[in-house]
């Protein structure tokens, strides 16, 4: 078995996994593996990144053609590199996002290997540390980080009609409106994803029906500070753990076309149909709930919410900033509104598409561990696992709720990564004293 120190990882980047023996193995190099690469080499931790595709290859092929980020340049970054040539209120384009976890990869010559697959993680029973399969050769490590985030499988609910007649996609699947066949769309989901689908696709001259369920809905900016600053300064980022009632809740915001804030009203005055949430297809129709009007007003009430926060907070430090009243202002409820769509035929209303905006679920079937619950959830502490040497990142509220965001999941690699280094150090000393007992 070959144990490779930290430079003969990076010198032997293109050597064969094959008897490999690592301190610490990061499955994945999104921005979580990136990121836990940093932290790890700053600590001097011997480990390798690997990456069945390429680096940040959801950025690449698991958004929309037109994607940006959702926070501003200066917000959605690592702290030690800025997005080159970017003005810090813009927002990156998602082949910027990607360019941007590649040149940071390089600050630190990160030991990533790309176009490799790993297969199954299990754990040794006749010694410490895991036995590792990979599309290129079975390796050991002493401990492993999932570094592989919360986008591994789209979600497309049981209720998608069985009918060949209509193109259905996950959002995943979704890249331009060119794409999709002439005709009507239905997009259900009203989160970002979906919000900003439906919208372009109505610009692009589409007849869109939106399927909107319980969600919240920040500004993009109010009184001259983006979304991403209130949030910090009212310490919601930091918030551990989600309200009853909201973990599942979807955020509506948008950095397309400059950043604007997502108003459904709005996108109904533009021309989109809002109905409910989607509650069951049958015989070619399409029933929904009829919470579409009590989802958007809790969705205002969010709004609302979050503006008299940032006008407290304003007042109560003595901040110089402009007043915005506009921002209170509302377009009236729409006819589609007041009078929701219960029930849609969707031959008559020239659907021939349906976008499923309904999000991811996670898929750890390669890690054979005792590191999940009844359910097959991650079971852990701000990511350190019940099973040790199992460690998991980029996961929703891993410690607080900004976990997923770019910014965030570089803290919680600094903790996971503190508590490999603390755990070396005990078995370092453990061996050592092994040794003056020998002496």
């Amino acid at each position: 078995m070959t144990d490779l120190n930290q430079t003969a990882l990076q010198k032997g980047a293109d050597r064969a996994l094959e008897n490999i023996e690592i301190d610490t193995l990061v499955v994945g190099a999104g921005q979580a593996g990136v990121a836990m690469s940093e932290h790890l080499t700053k600590l001097g931790v011997p480990h390798l990144v690997l990456e069945r595709n390429r680096i940040a290859e959801a950025w690449r092929t698991g958004r929309w053609d037109s994607l940006v980020a959702n926070g501003p340049a200066w917000h959605d970054r690592f702290p030690s590199l800025e997005f080159e040539g970017l003005d810090p209120d813009a927002f990156a384009s998602k082949e910027q996002v990607a360019a941007y976890f590649e040149a940071y990869a390089k600050q630190f010559n990160a030991p990533i290997r790309t176009g490799v697959e790993v297969k199954k993680v299990a754990r040794n029973t006749d010694r410490p540390g895991f036995t590792i399969e990979t599309s290129e050769g079975v390796i050991q490590a002493n401990r492993v980080v999932a570094a592989t985030g919360p986008f591994q499988r789209p979600v497309i609910p049981p209720i998608a009609p069985k009918d060949d007649s209509i193109t259905q996609i996950h959002s995943a699947q979704y890249f331009n409106p060119q794409q999709l066949p002439e005709g009507a769309v239905l997009v259900v989901g009203a989160g970002s994803s979906g919000v900003q689908i439906a919208d372009e696709l109505q610009r692009a001259g589409k007849n869109v029906y939106l399927s909107v369920g319980a969600h919240d809905r920040p500004p993009r900016a109010y009184r001259n500070r983006d979304f991403c600053w209130w949030l910090g300064v009212l310490g919601l980022w930091d918030a551990e753990a989600a309200q009853p009632g909201k973990e599942h809740v979807t955020i509506a915001v948008s950095g397309a076309r400059g950043g604007h804030t997502v108003d459904f009203r709005g996108l109904a005055h533009q021309g989109v149909t809002l109905v409910g949430l989607t509650k069951a297809f049958n015989d070619g129709v399409v029933t929904f709930q009829a919470d579409l009007a009590e989802n958007i007003a809790r969705g205002d009430e969010n709004y609302l919410s979050l503006l008299d926060a940032a006008d407290a907070y304003i007042a109560r430090n003595g901040l110089d900033l402009p007043e915005e009243p506009e921002a209170r202002a509302t377009y009236p409820n729409p006819d589609c509104v007041t009078n929701p769509i219960l029930e849609l035929d969707l031959a008559k209303a020239g659907i021939t598409s349906i976008i499923w905006a309904t999000g991811y679920s996670v898929d750890y079937s390669w890690l054979k561990v005792n590191a999940f619950d009844e359910s097959g959830k991650p079971k852990h502490q701000r990511g350190v696992s019940g099973e040790p040497g199992v460690y998991f990142l980029g996961l929703p509220w891993l410690s607080r709720r900004g976990s997923t965001f770019i910014w965030g999941v570089w803290h919680d690699a600094k903790h996971i990564a503190d508590h490999i280094a603390t755990q070396r150090k005990y078995l370092a000393y453990r061996d050592a004293s092994q040794r003056r007992a020998k002496d």
